[in-house]
């Protein structure tokens, strides 16, 4: 079972879930997406909160508000971390998250702890949970399927995208190779290296002349 919730201090609203326990957790790990963004209290257990953002926004611009709702709601799903004031909530992305052998059901650690983010809470702010848990929707994913679903629309997105910038590169080659034949073209009719009909057929008619008059000679 996986929770799901929805904060509305920004616009889109934005979708924010977390696994019932460590079973689910580790099925979390296994089928995030690049969008996800991890939260975890630092240094307690507590449940694996992912904020799940739109394509191609950076995980570390994530906005004030909606950064302390999710650092409200990991809190809050912490036993021991609930209980305790000046709590540190760490976050970094889905894909930075390592599991190496050995390590129990949902535990993790990082591939690069320097892209793991810290904010600090000073206490639980009621009104935060509340307003959070009025959102809260039980279901029964198949996270796998959704994966699988998920990486299917972004290769025909990038397929789209390479159509479009090879459309794109074909107009622009088709614009230069115009713009070559014009200069070309204009190359030929250069005023400067052309003879008009009328010096033409005088220097025809001087020609005759001369040899008219050569012959009278």
């Amino acid at each position: 079972m996986v929770f799901y919730f929805t904060s509305n201090v920004t616009d889109p609203p934005a979708a924010i879930y977390m696994g019932k326990d460590k079973y689910e957790n580790e099925e979390l790990i296994r089928h995030g997406w690049p969008e996800d963004v991890w939260f975890h209290v630092d240094k307690l257990s507590s449940a694996h909160v992912y904020l799940r953002l739109p394509k191609g926004q950076p995980w570390e611009d994530i906005d004030e508000a909606l950064l302390g709702d999710l650092a409200q709601l990991t809190k809050a799903n912490s036993i021991e971390g609930n209980k305790k004031n000046n709590l540190t909530i760490i976050y970094t992305p889905w894909s930075n998250l390592k599991k190496t052998a050995g390590m129990e059901t949902g535990q993790v650690t990082f591939f690069r702890s320097t892209m793991v983010k810290r904010v600090h809470v000073k206490e639980r702010d009621n009104a935060i949970v509340n307003r959070l848990n009025k959102t809260k929707v039980e279901r029964h994913p198949d996270l796998a399927e959704e994966k699988i679903e998920r990486d299917r629309e972004s290769r025909t997105e990038a397929r789209e995208v390479a159509r479009k910038l090879r459309q794109a590169e074909l107009k622009i080659q088709e614009q230069r190779k115009k713009e070559a034949e014009s200069r070309s073209m204009s190359h030929l009719f250069d005023e400067e290296k052309m003879v008009s009909n009328k010096d033409a057929i005088k220097g025809r008619e001087g020609r005759h002349i001369n040899e008219l008059e050569e012959d009278f000679m």
